[in-house]
């Protein structure tokens, strides 16, 4: 149970060897094991597709999630109906959970006539109303916020529903970061918060990024649990969603989860990681399928 674990614990279901460790598995049904396999196999095969369209020159601009899948899959299956999500732009897979059309996140990238905001809003920066999907924001940081003044809406309002917030390490460095959860401590507001920590932002690398030992700790300081978990796990991912929705749900206030994963390719379409990363990590990478 993550709630027992410290901040700088890592909480795993799948072992290295690639066995549940016993009795620590949640209770999924196998059709569901099913859907988060394909989910994240899914957004694979999207990110293959729309890169190679961007070196192509066919669409301008791409963010890939390649090694992150397990993070937004094992996210999305908690997400309720009612809920309202603030994704980053390296989301795909849990954007395409929470029921956006595939077609019309394409049209994003093309800015054509079917793009919902018709090539106004920049490539991978979605905005679907119906699913309650919140337009992504290029600033880094400035949806935490927005996500926990949505979530203190909604237990004014008694609202069923919870706010969601996802973001990467280098978004624990902005200004609306410490503002965000603080606010949501202080208020015990509806929300949780999810880092998706890949080790880089952009070029920064963690260890330049923070002193902390983990990002998950900072939750103390601002009167919340924080749980750390290993991000390529899907069912350890959807083990800590869950205990932070109930948690949620049940007026126990925010959580902080930190999903340690890592970047396998570019920051974007428009970035080189050999230039800042080791030039064997970067060749792992590229020969990994999917």
């Amino acid at each position: 149970d993550g709630g027992r674990m410290s901040a700088t614990e890592l909480l795993q279901i799948i072992s290295e060897s690639g066995r549940a460790v016993a009795g620590s598995e949640p209770r999924l049904k196998p059709s569901r094991m099913v859907e988060l396999y394909e989910a994240m196999l899914r957004t694979r095969l999207l990110d293959e597709r729309m890169l190679n369209l961007q070196r192509q020159g066919r669409i301008g601009f791409y963010v890939p999630s390649t090694g992150e899948e397990a993070a937004q899959v094992g996210t999305a299956a908690c997400v309720g109906k009612n809920d309202w999500i603030y994704p980053s732009y390296r989301t795909p897979g849990l954007i395409l959970m929470c029921g956006a059309p595939l077609d019309q996140m394409v049209a994003n990238c093309f800015g054509n006539s079917d793009d919902l905001c018709k090539g106004r809003q920049m490539p991978v920066h979605y905005a679907f109303t119906k699913q309650h999907l919140v337009s992504i924001s290029s600033p880094i940081g400035t949806h935490i916020i927005q996500a926990t003044g949505t979530a203190m809406a909604q237990k004014l309002k008694g609202d069923k529903g919870i706010s969601w917030a996802l973001f990467g390490d280098g978004g624990t460095s902005s200004n609306d970061f410490h503002s965000g959860l603080n606010f949501a401590g202080v208020a015990k507001a509806p929300v949780v918060f999810v880092c998706t920590n890949n080790g880089w932002a952009i070029s920064v690398p963690l260890c330049k990024q923070t002193a902390s030992e983990s990002i998950a700790i900072k939750a103390e300081a601002y009167g919340m649990p924080g749980i750390r978990v290993d991000g390529n796990d899907v069912l350890a991912v959807y083990t800590a969603a869950k205990e932070a929705v109930e948690r949620a749900r049940g007026g126990g206030g925010p959580t902080l989860i930190e999903a340690v994963t890592f970047r396998m390719g570019p920051h974007s379409s428009s970035d080189d990681p050999k230039r800042y990363r080791d030039q064997a990590l970067c060749d792992g990478c590229e020969k990994k399928g999917p």
